[in-house]
């Protein structure tokens, strides 16, 4: 393994930073985004509301996992409106009942990127008018900040400023030190006037943002011409605060209502230690900073001293109130500058002189680890580390704050950080557990109409989703969330203020977080295929991940691609296509409109199946029967396409020479194609159907002469005729693909981009005309694209242009609409000598399929798919933008191209914009000279969900969730031919597939996986934190170590803390009886042995072992030992434990082997123990070695043989510190140590020794390690505490070695997430690749992400090394970040010898595939090989790693 490649497979999804902000839109704009403001009297929004009072738009969401940025649009469902025409899925998503008249919130994507860079913190800077928007500054280690606008022209964002303070020059801000425990803090100004960076501990950043109308950035007009102004930067100075007597600062915050912008500092003046701290107890101290940008002064205005020693953060009061919350660890202060006032939260606060009594909280709670937001101006919310909420209510008598009031509210997710967006939403954003949008509604009155606060420990979860499913179809279900109302009260008896507030809660919407990984087993599903080979069967495996923490808690199962449940298959030998249609015989022609609305729940009336030299037509009722021979259907031939006109109520069926409308089963009407017409070219009898798209009442036509054909039915007697559009008549060019899009809806989108206002008011009168039924509405279009890679689009059944495009192949990132320079192309294609070379190039990335869609839902856009020869996959998302100047740069076109005046017709779809977005599908299937089969069959709801499935020899799902395609793929069938949606009786929502063996399947989606992630992924509720898991094969078990939180009596803990050997009691430390009654709340192990549902439903718990008090089980493995006395192998269950019971006590641990029961019915004795024993020291990590038991215990390692009642030792090896992970490969053992790197022993059998190969002689904090085996090379990887990989080799030859004692890098890199766990699997085997057996390694981090590091051969390696070179300069970053800067080796400031540069970065590659095409082929060129070729490597190493 000289040589691999780090792959992302899915990436983070633990929510680490949230903010909101008008990113997409300013507070003017008129969204329909639209919430209420709730109705409270003393309701004074602190951000700049529109005048007209009750509605106001809700701002963005932006969130941050790690690398990966996002920002979210917030929808609003107002009670009433528009229910009707949504899908099904989308009725799911509505949660939490009606509130404030809203029925339904949810987050749809706006952008997605995947940073070079993990996002330190987080910040909007506000721009203070209603016109402008708002920007994002994000900050990357050590000391990078840019700020991010969003760009109507480009739909995304872009990059305003970049403030780098890193490099020689800056090294001085430093003073001397290389590690800093955070990375830069980022705040801003409520005001939008500046923000501050927090760097290198003590050196504030004060980023100046310009003022609107400075004229310095941007002109003061460009808000009359239509355009916006963001955010920005306009310069940056440093403040040392160091200068001015400051030490360690903890937190800082800008104030409210300052004429000049006012930084609050929280500092330690001095550090207080554990055992000083009964004396030194209150440390820190608070700055008031007055910031002057203009004159770079900072005057110090106010300061408050003798703060606690562990206050943590500062919360700002917002308008009128002011001032500044503290909160600590017991206590939370309030500080202004004329007023103060504090609340003790539990029985360790104390004041800084002891003298007075603070005032204390109606209960006790620890506030550590607190993140908060304002619910009102007077109103906080704290989400504590045990997730839950309370609210903080400051009593305010209009002058200053009289006191802190704290009351318990819902329980909730353990939150990273929390924000509210808008005036009635927040949002609550988890690394430990799902993220979920809250709406909430405030209400005051008096405490007696109130429910009391019986219900607090209802939780606000987005419970699993596996129960919501079950509870989905009883429309009695209520959300047990949002009904139950929570009352607060702030009840002050001589207050002006009696009214109390009382909150409701409903979650609106969540983000599913696998994260954190803490370790994963790998095991075999339940539908899993035991006959399958090569790729399909990967999809035999899933991966079972501990992720959460406490009450999130959960095991994810993880599974890369879809196994659908089938119903039943049939061998069909032959099939080209499947087509199923509807028929209803009831429906006669005097039906009146309304009850013609086409019905959502309609089964399907035939499935039409084309073979090579005929059709077959089967019934879908309760049965699927043949009726071939009783059909008018033609049978004779293959079909090229089937479906349904007028509403439902004709069948077309189009085969190669004719086509004929069904009424059910009988014939109304057959067309000939081959005829000469009159108005066709008397050549084209030879010519038949190529492909064919249809969006009643029309269907189009392509021949096999490259010619267009359009079918226009009449309603009114339900025939069609043949017309060819004559725009398309005259003209040489050759059509390659060509779609219908029918822009449906009761107000089609497409004609919002339309500047002219003939279109808004309804086009197609021909359409509306026949009965004005609800399904007729919308205009259709018809997407075209020529041999020569132009697209157009002309609206039917007129053909006039309104958009086109040149070059569309090429797949550039953005498309707007332009004249086409036909001529150019023709005498480019002629006068070049290398023809036939130009044409092969062009054949290959011509355009063999096109499709345009747009799904229901409230805010969707239209979709542009196009496939090309050579596979590649062009997906654009439409947008609207209205250009400034676009009707100038068009008429200047024109007038020198007399050509492309045609085009410029007044009906231009002047404001459509494509942005092309990556489909992640790696799959390329080259289509041969022949007819190109169809690809992509779009489906509307299977199973709920909405997208289309892509066929070929990687087929695979493209979902659509959130305006954001996920794709899944499915390998479990090899290659795909064929698909189709079914609806009946016996599948309901279903679908039927064709395989390449000849198979037709008839199937439905699993409905327990949640496909709205990265890969399809079942969570099942644990309430308790996963350790680790580990699999069983023989019974499918999964083994794993859990912990839960439990309350005891102080004086019963402290009885366990007893030393064993000393034997005496320990002392009470004189504590009161009281005291030794006090609760005290402990982590309880149990190790559980869950079996997979069948079903998919949640798993089943077969069996418990419980461990003793204060011991923490650390391990869990299964492991095959050989019983010396019966010389049998023998599987066990071997666990590691520890108890913990402080400093005091010397550390023990216990080793347990359990066999697994043989009889499977009784699950009484699933488990039995066979052996137990108690060691020095922790067992930390066990493995078994050629029917050896290896374990280690404390700071020794010991090998055991076993005889089947006993373990003895028969080898030992003392490693430095404490070993967290042990990887066995043969006789060879790979040690990691907590703090010194890693360890590389060889065990041998006959001498019975353990003896150390060699080690890393620097020291390393390990916290995962696995061999990687590529072919004969061994090489050891091993990921640590600064988040970075590295790979080692054992060569005793090289001098360098120390004659082998030495392990030497083989290749290091930066992987930006703590990884927990290697799994080294076989590499699928493709066709080029060597017979020799290669293994990647598979990981998982803390972030939620996944990937792997395969080995690469050398050619392939340099190859794709070369390119990720050119790469980092020709592709823009998002961001500005550097990919090399973030991959290289974090060493935090120890000099090291930097390692070779031989792993290439993934990340980074798959840009390539994003650029246009002629970049792609200058890029190959550059560094010497082939587009083809570069695709080549790629796709091999996706197919090689798609282990799941």
């Amino acid at each position: 393994m000289s040589f691999a490649a780090f792959k992302m497979m899915h990436w983070p999804t633990g929510v680490e930073n949230c903010a909101s902000g008008y990113i997409t839109h300013s507070i003017s704009d008129t969204t329909p985004m639209q919430i209420p403001i709730t109705s409270g009297d003393d309701l004074e929004p602190d951000w700049p509301a529109p005048p007209k009072r009750g509605i106001c738009a809700v701002p963005n969401v932006v969130v941050t996992a790690a690398n990966i940025l996002e920002v979210y649009v917030v929808r609003v469902q107002e009670e009433g409106n528009g229910t009707s025409q949504e899908p099904r899925s989308q009725k799911l998503a509505k949660r939490g009942g009606v509130l404030d008249g809203v029925s339904g919130v949810s987050l749809e994507l706006v952008c997605h990127y995947r940073l070079h860079g993990n996002v330190e913190s987080l910040a909007v800077l506000p721009m203070n008018s209603t016109r402008g928007r708002d920007s994002i500054v994000l900050t990357f280690r050590d000391a990078k900040i840019s700020v991010l606008e969003f760009d109507d022209s480009i739909h995304s964002l872009r990059l305003n400023s970049m403030h780098c303070f890193e490099g020689p020059d800056w090294l001085h801000l430093k003073r001397g030190r290389e590690s800093f425990p955070r990375g830069p803090l980022v705040k801003v100004d409520p005001q939008g006037r500046c923000a501050g960076v927090l760097l290198y501990g003590l050196q504030m950043i004060i980023l100046k943002a310009s003022q609107v109308g400075s004229g310095l950035v941007g002109d003061d007009d460009a808000f009359t011409s239509g355009g916006t102004i963001s955010a920005r930067v306009e310069s940056s100075y440093i403040i040392n605060l160091r200068d001015l007597g400051m030490k360690h600062v903890k937190d800082f915050v800008f104030l409210h209502g300052y004429i000049e912008p006012v930084i609050v500092i929280l500092q330690e003046e001095e550090h207080t230690w554990a055992g000083r701290v009964s004396w030194k107890h209150h440390t820190c101290m608070l700055s008031a900073l007055s910031i002057n940008t203009t004159l770079k002064q900072h005057p110090v205005i106010w300061s408050a001293i003798n703060l606690p020693h562990d206050a943590y953060k500062l919360l700002a009061v917002p308008s009128p109130i002011g001032g500044v919350l503290v909160l600590c660890a017991n206590t939370i202060h309030y500080h202004s500058q004329s007023a103060s006032c504090a609340l003790a939260l539990n029985n360790y606060a104390s004041s800084a002189d002891s003298s007075q009594e603070l005032p204390a909280s109606s209960f006790s709670v620890e506030l550590d680890a607190a993140h908060g937001t304002w619910l009102l101006n007077d109103v906080a919310l704290l989400s504590t580390k045990s997730g839950e909420l309370l609210l903080l209510t400051l009593i305010y008598d209009g002058r200053a704050v009289q006191r802190l009031h704290l009351s318990k509210s819902k329980a909730s997710v353990l939150a990273s950080d929390i924000t509210s967006v808008g005036n009635s939403l927040f949002y609550l954003g988890s690394r430990l557990g799902d993220s979920l949008l809250v709406q909430f509604s405030c209400r005051s009155g008096p405490a007696a109409s109130l429910p009391g606060l019986r219900d607090e420990d209802e939780d606000i979860e987005g419970e699993s989703h596996q129960a919501k499913r079950l509870r989905m179809s009883s429309d009695a279900f209520q959300d047990t969330i949002g009904n139950e109302e929570l009352s607060l009260f702030g009840s002050t008896p001589n207050n002006s203020d009696s009214s109390q507030k009382s909150f409701s809660f409903a979650v609106r919407d969540s983000l599913v977080n696998v994260g954190p990984v803490k370790d994963f087993a790998y095991g075999l599903r339940i539908n899993a295929d035991a006959n399958a080979t090569g790729i399909s069967k990967q999809s035999n495996y899933e991966l079972v991940c501990c992720s959460g923490h406490g009450k999130n808690g959960a095991l994810s199962v993880l599974r890369q691609s879809i196994r659908p449940e089938m119903i039943t298959e049939v061998e069909l030998p032959g099939c080209k296509g499947i087509w199923t249609v509807y028929h209803k015989s009831s429906r006669s022609h005097n039906v009146d409109s309304s009850k013609m609305a086409v019905d959502e729940d309609e089964y399907h009336a035939y499935l039409i199946i084309s073979l090579e030299a005929r059709t077959m037509v089967l019934e879908t009722a309760d049965l699927l029967t043949e009726v071939t021979e009783s059909v008018d259907y033609y049978v004779q031939g293959r079909t090229i396409a089937a479906g349904n006109l007028f509403g439902r109520r004709r069948v077309i069926q189009v085969f190669e020479h004719g086509a004929r409308i069904l009424d059910g089963s009988f014939m109304n009407h057959e067309l000939k194609f081959g005829a000469p017409n009159t108005e066709s070219n008397s050549g084209s009898e030879s010519s038949t159907v190529s492909s064919v798209s249809i969006a009643d009442p029309y269907v189009l036509l392509r021949m096999t002469d490259d010619s267009i054909r359009l079918l226009v039915g009449d309603p009114s007697t339900c025939t069609v005729s043949m017309s060819s559009p004559s725009v398309l008549e005259g003209s040489k060019r050759k059509v390659s693909a060509c779609s219908l899009y029918h822009d449906k809806g009761p107000e089609p989108w497409l004609r919002k981009a339309s500047t002219d206002a003939w279109l808004l008011s309804g086009v197609g009168e021909a359409v509306d005309s026949a009965d004005g039924g609800p399904h007729d509405q919308g205009d259709i279009y018809c997407v075209l694209c020529y041999e020569s890679g132009a697209l157009e689009i002309f609206d039917v059944p007129s053909f006039n242009c309104v958009f086109s495009v040149d070059k569309f192949a090429s797949g550039r990132s953005h498309l707007s609409d332009m004249p086409i320079h036909e001529l150019d192309y023709e005498l480019n294609k002629n006068s070049q000598d290398n023809v036939s070379a130009r044409n092969e190039d062009t054949m290959k990335t011509k355009v063999v399929e096109l499709a345009m869609q747009r799904w229901s839902g409230h805010h969707t856009r239209p979709f542009l798919f196009a496939v090309l020869a050579d596979g590649t996959i062009l997906c654009y998302h439409a947008y609207l933008f209205e250009g400034v100047d676009g009707t100038n740069a068009e008429n200047s076109v024109s007038s020198e191209n007399p050509a492309a005046l045609h085009s410029s017709s007044s009906s231009k779809l002047r404001n459509l914009r494509f942005l092309r977005i990556p489909l992640d599908t790696s799959t390329r299937d080259e289509t041969s000279d022949g007819v190109a089969a169809q690809r992509i069959t779009m489906f509307k709801n299977i199973s709920g969900h909405q997208g289309f499935f892509l066929s070929g020899s990687r087929p695979g799902w493209c979902m659509l969730f959130r305006e954001r395609l996920r794709f899944h793929s499915q390998l479990c069938d090899g290659s795909i031919v064929a698909f189709t949606v079914l609806h009946n009786v016996n599948c309901n929502h279903g679908f039927i597939y064709v395989t390449s063996q000849g198979v037709l399947k008839i199937c439905q989606l699993p409905s327990a996986s949640v496909y709205d992630n990265y890969w399809p992924v079942q969570k099942i509720p644990l309430k308790a934190t996963p350790h680790q898991v580990t699999y069983y094969a023989e019974k499918n078990l999964y083994p794993l170590i859990v912990s839960y939180p439990v309350s005891k009596p102080l004086h019963q803990v402290l009885s366990t803390l007893v030393d064993q050997e000393a034997g005496q009691q320990i002392d009470n430390h004189n504590l009161s009886s009281d005291d030794l009654q006090r609760p005290y709340t402990v982590e309880e192990f149990e190790i559980r042995i869950l079996e997979p549902e069948r079903s998919g439903g949640p798993w089943e718990t077969k069996a418990t072992i419980p461990m003793q008090s204060s011991e923490h089980a650390l391990t869990v493995r299964v492991v095959t030992l050989l019983n010396a006395s019966t010389g049998e192998n023998e599987t066990l269950l071997a666990v590691g434990t520890a108890y913990v019971q402080g400093e005091d006590v010397a550390a023990r641990g216990r080793v347990l082997l359990y066999s697994f029961g043989r009889n499977g019915d009784n699950s009484q004795n699933l488990v039995t123990e066979v052996y137990s024993k108690e060691l020095k020291g922790v067992v930390s990590a066990v493995a078994s070695i050629q029917g050896h038991l290896l374990i280690s215990s404390g700071p020794k390692v010991t090998l055991h043989k076993w005889n089947g009642t006993e373990l003895t030792g028969v080898a030992f090896f003392d490693p430095p510190l404490y070993v967290v992970s042990m990887n066995v490969v043969k006789n060879f053992i790979l040690l990691g140590d907590v703090h010194k790197s890693v360890y590389f022993l060889s065990w041998k059998e006959q001498g019975s020794q353990l003896s150390l190969l060699a080690k890393d002689f620097g020291s390393l904090d390990c916290l995962a390690s696995e061999f990687l085996i590529d072919g004969s090379t061994l090489s050891l990887a091993v990921s640590d505490q600064q988040k970075n990989l590295q790979i080692f080799y054992f060569a005793p030859k090289m001098s360098e070695s120390w004659k082998g004692q030495k392990l030497l890098s083989r290749a290091e890199f930066h992987v930006g997430a703590h990884v927990t766990k290697f799994l080294r699997l076989q590499m699928v085997e493709t066709l080029s690749a060597d017979k020799k057996s290669r293994y990647a390694s598979l990981f998982g981090t803390l972030d939620g992400s996944f990937g792997c590091i395969a080995p690469l051969d050398e050619v392939t390696f340099r190859r794709l090394q070369s390119l990720q070179k050119k790469l980092v300069d020709a592709v823009p970053h998002v961001a500005g970040l550097n990919p090399r800067s973030f991959r290289q080796f974090r060493s935090s400031g120890k000099a090291r010898k930097p390692g070779p540069d031989s792993i290439i970065d993934c990340e980074l590659l798959c840009h390539y595939e994003m650029l246009p095409l002629e970049e792609q082929h200058a890029l190959a060129q550059q560094i010497g090989t082939t587009r083809a070729q570069i695709f080549a490597n790629l796709v091999e190493l996706s197919v090689g790693t798609s282990f799941l």
